[in-house]
């Protein structure tokens, strides 16, 4: 089955909506004609510049898919400083991260926590970008696949396999995220293969090959090709270097 690559830029919590504007029209301009004929783009900036985004790829016509880092899982509430699912849907918007290690380390979200946020946003009929990952300390102490796999049974617990086969699961080792360290391609490749074997015993072959999962963690265009070529590794999910429009161009370039 041939799964199209999804190469998402997480800008987190930089660039205002001017300085979005200028670096999505930088991104389409630098893209090489065809690069992206076999690859989906999303990007995902802050919240303020989400509507901004939205305009210009929509009277562009950019082919590029709207993203957004996070979203509560109740569609309204006393939730002061969170975004509903439903605000989102009513931007267009198409993919969602949740559980991010941001979010699960700095914020406290936990496992339940993601899996409320994954059926809110399938709720909205949008994909969600469901992120798992382990710390230098469970890398060293062996425990990267129970850590890991944990995530995925929980975050995925009650979501039917027609769900599941929808939707995007990023690994990204928390020790690679901003550090400037990568796993190198044959380590990501293990864990990949393992999320998929694992959605595989929980959901079937047919889900388990049509499920995309992203590496992300230091991504850049000197180790892409790499990352990229592994056969279960679908695409990427790009912190810092996709705020660079010629950086996150020759990651993209990388994906078909």
């Amino acid at each position: 089955m041939t799964r199209t690559p999804l190469i998402s830029g997480n800008w987190k919590m930089n660039l205002n909506h001017f300085e979005a504007i200028q670096t999505v029209q930088k991104l389409h301009y630098v893209i090489p004609k065809g690069a992206m004929d076999d690859v989906e783009v999303s990007i995902h900036p802050p919240f303020t510049d989400i509507r901004s985004i939205q305009t210009l790829i929509e009277s562009e016509d950019l082919d590029f898919s709207l993203g957004a880092q996070h979203c509560h899982f109740e569609d309204t509430g006393a939730f002061t400083g969170e975004v509903s699912p439903a605000f989102l849907a009513k931007l267009n918007t198409r993919y969602v991260i949740c559980g991010h290690s941001e979010r699960r380390e700095v914020f406290g979200e936990t496992d339940e926590m993601v899996n409320a946020k994954v059926k809110a946003i399938l709720k909205y009929e949008m994909t969600p970008i469901m992120c798992c990952g382990e710390t230098l300390q469970e890398r060293e102490a062996g425990e990267t696949e129970s850590k890991v796999l944990g995530q995925i049974e929980a975050g995925l617990a009650g979501v039917s396999n027609e769900q599941i086969a929808s939707l995007v699961i990023a690994y990204e080792p928390i020790w690679a995220i901003g550090t400037g360290k990568t796993a190198t391609a044959d380590d990501a490749q293990t864990v990949c293969a393992a999320i998929r074997a694992k959605v595989r015993s929980m959901a079937g072959d047919e889900t388990a090959e049509s499920v995309r999962i992203q590496y992300g963690g230091s991504v850049k265009g000197g180790n892409a090709p790499e990352l990229m070529s592994q056969p279960d590794i679908d695409g990427a999910l790009v912190g810092g270097a996709s705020l660079d429009p010629d950086e996150f161009a020759s990651i993209i370039q990388f994906g078909r």
